[in-house]
């Protein structure tokens, strides 16, 4: 684990060193806007855009929780009628099958809510971070490739995070890792329109 962690920063410096490099070929112009420029605080209280995108991020976030609940307690139900019906053609009596089949329930419930977080909060990370990056004057290409990077990085700093400390590991890794996801794939987009100048340079000579 410690050899995987030395590897992957050693990658990462290297691929910031090259995107750097590609950055000042380019020029400020075609080098990515979201590296330096980012969609403050304060931008949400414009009563323009900013109002309207923070509006717009609580009311997703919203109902990405609602659609969450409804669809832990679905399975919950399902779950739990699934195992009484088990527990009933076993013999046991209804109180006693009722009870076992409300633990099971419980216990899927639980399962599939940890599994939608894993999810959710990286799609709306990267969500975010696609719309910060358009609305600092970023392309499309260089908005998705960060969101791209914030989503993979928000999900397996997640993982890693939940497995370590639980709850708070969860909250601190996929936020980390959400940055250090986004930071990538910005590295990557420079990277890709320094090699796109190179060879544009080639082929006019």
């Amino acid at each position: 684990m410690r050899a995987q962690l030395l590897f992957m920063t050693a990658g990462i410096i290297v691929l910031s060193l090259a995107a750097e490099k590609c950055r000042q070929l380019v020029g400020k112009e075609s080098a990515s806007k979201s590296w330096t420029e980012r969609f403050a605080l304060v931008e949400c209280f414009d009563m323009g855009y900013g109002t309207v995108a923070c509006l717009i991020k609580q009311f997703v976030k919203l109902y990405f929780y609602y659609m969450r609940a409804v669809n832990v307690h679905k399975i919950r139900v399902q779950a739990t009628d699934v195992a009484l019906k088990k527990e009933l053609s076993q013999g046991h009596s209804y109180a006693d099958a009722m009870k076992r089949a409300r633990q099971q329930g419980k216990d899927t419930a639980k399962q599939a809510s940890k599994q939608a977080k894993f999810i959710m909060g990286p799609v709306i990370s990267s969500g975010w971070d696609l719309f910060e990056t358009l609305y600092v004057g970023g392309t499309l290409a260089e908005a998705i490739t960060r969101s791209i990077g914030t989503f993979f990085g928000a999900y397996i700093g997640g993982i890693i995070g939940d497995g370590k400390l639980r709850w708070m590991g969860h909250i601190v890794g996929s936020l980390f890792g959400s940055w250090v996801g986004g930071r990538v794939g910005l590295m990557a987009y420079d990277i890709g329109k320094g090699g796109e100048y190179l060879l544009h340079v080639a082929h006019k000579e």
